[in-house]
């Protein structure tokens, strides 16, 4: 399963991808709007920090506005997937953005029929909100494996599921044991993901017995 980064801090961003651990990043307007940058400067950098895809949204609500402006995120480099909503007319610009050859990234997705219109579209990625259906008592990650089982009944189906509105590790855990493609989590969320009491405590006591074992590995 791909692990994708959810920030549009370039810092956490640098950080998180020197672990070699990350393929890819997405950010959405309230993560952008956050750093006080130009939006087309910030989405540059992030592409120059990240090996993989970079999911960059539009602004516009209606078909002209996003088709212009998908345009001009594809223009900054085939790494950056054009994000949509989940719309009538974010999937209508989401095909014609495909067939241009761009990567595209539905967002804001909440049913198994919003996906699987995102994948007859030509969605590269669909991303189903686990958490925000959590929020409202339903169950996120049931959807998820929806989706998922559904895309498995298509041989040529390209469009990957992309877990989104992740809050916690077992989030994470879920959608690998669902066998969902990637995943986008915040920093914070993937800094957990490496900690583990025992992990602490058994590092600790291996330490203190090299270090009165007199052991070297070098001088």
């Amino acid at each position: 399963m791909k692990i994708f980064i959810d920030s549009a801090d370039v810092v956490e961003i640098r950080e998180a991808v020197s672990t070699g651990l990350v393929d890819g990043v997405t950010t959405n307007p309230t993560l952008a709007a956050r750093t006080g940058r130009k939006f087309l400067d910030l989405i540059a950098d992030i592409c120059t920090i990240v090996p993989g895809p970079v999911s960059a949204e539009v602004g516009a609500t209606d078909y002209a506005g996003m088709l212009a402006e998908g345009r001009i995120l594809h223009d900054l480099g085939q790494q950056v997937a054009v994000k949509l909503p989940m719309t009538r007319e974010g999937l209508a610009v989401c095909r014609v953005l495909a067939n241009e050859g761009a990567m595209t990234n539905v967002t804001l997705c909440f049913s198994a029929t919003q996906a699987i219109l995102a994948a007859k579209a030509g969605a590269t990625f669909v991303s189903p909100f686990a958490g925000r259906l959590d929020d409202v008592g339903a169950d996120g990650m049931a959807l998820i494996a929806d989706i998922v089982r559904i895309f498995r009944n298509y041989d040529r189906m390209e469009t990957e599921v992309l877990v989104a509105s992740v809050r916690t590790i077992s989030h994470v855990v879920e959608a690998a044991r669902i066998g969902a493609d990637v995943v986008t989590v915040p920093a914070k969320v993937f800094r957990q993901l490496f900690d583990h009491p025992l992990t602490d405590q058994g590092l600790a006591r291996f330490v203190d017995d090299w270090t009165s074992s007199g052991l070297r590995i070098i001088g």
